[in-house]
């Protein structure tokens, strides 16, 4: 079995693996991917085939150590993959970063997803989660003669908080004008804060995941009804818009009922 081949196996388990996050039937969830790259990592160990025949041939290979599917050579050359080189370790660490990226997904979808989260995404390399399944109401900007520098997603008091992102908790528990709030800092710098909150789950310190329940929706300090309150901070401490920010990440908190001041 040459390399190509191994890695359009690993190609395959990540596939199945991002099959498996989107519920298709029939996907055994993440240990099955685990159990094909130790398959993969013990395949690669093997001698590699002096087979010199042409790329385009159609004779099977047999990659039942990786998903008990047969990969032509030709199937085996993935486009992405370079199917002349006989030990390509680019090409087998990128197959396999592709299938954990693929299963740190479905691990933020199974936790959010069990916590009620609408979605979940992948961006650069990793998970964000839809922070909660409020309504749209405020955005960023002047509002009532002030500066908001934040959106607002009105929810019922108790409804899950969800991380954005992995990170660290920076604050948790009274702030003014929230009431009480989480502020988790990211791996990039960016912070986002969770304001208005009833009660917070984390403490100072934590590291926390995508979908990991943070707090629940509140009505605490200067508010006008039960929502949270999202802000984005940049890593000098610059606030921005978060629905932009949201957006180039694939998530859209307007989608569903469009923006109105409230």
């Amino acid at each position: 079995m040459t390399v190509a081949a191994a890695a359009g196996g690993a190609l395959v388990a990540a596939g199945q693996t991002v099959a498996g996050a989107l519920g298709v039937p029939g996907w055994g969830g993440e240990a099955a991917v685990e159990e094909a790259y130790a398959r993969l990592a013990a395949s690669a160990m093997l001698p590699v085939s002096s087979d010199t025949r042409p790329a385009d041939t159609t004779a099977p290979m047999d990659t039942s150590a990786i998903g008990g599917e047969q990969l032509s050579a030709q199937a085996a050359s993935l486009p992405d993959l370079d199917s002349t080189s006989k030990v390509d370790v680019a090409n087998l660490t990128k197959a396999a970063r592709m299938g954990r990226e693929a299963a740190k997904l479905e691990r933020a979808v199974t936790t959010a997803m069990s916590h009620g989260a609408p979605k979940a995404v992948m961006y650069n390399g990793e998970a964000l989660v839809m922070p909660t399944a409020g309504r749209f109401t405020s955005g960023f900007g002047a509002r009532w003669g002030v500066q908001h520098k934040g959106i607002d997603l009105a929810a019922p008091i108790g409804t899950p908080i969800f991380a954005l992102t992995d990170g660290v908790v920076e604050k948790s528990g009274p702030a003014s004008g929230f009431g009480m709030w989480v502020v988790l800092k990211h791996p990039d710098g960016t912070s986002t804060v969770y304001g208005h909150i009833n009660r917070s789950f984390v403490q100072e310190g934590q590291q926390v995941e995508a979908g990991d329940e943070i707090a629940e929706v509140g009505n605490r300090g200067q508010s006008t009804g039960p929502h949270l309150h999202l802000e984005v901070w940049e890593p000098d401490g610059t606030k921005i818009d978060p629905l932009p920010w949201l957006a180039a990440r694939g998530l859209d908190v307007t989608a569903a009922t469009g923006s109105r001041d409230a």
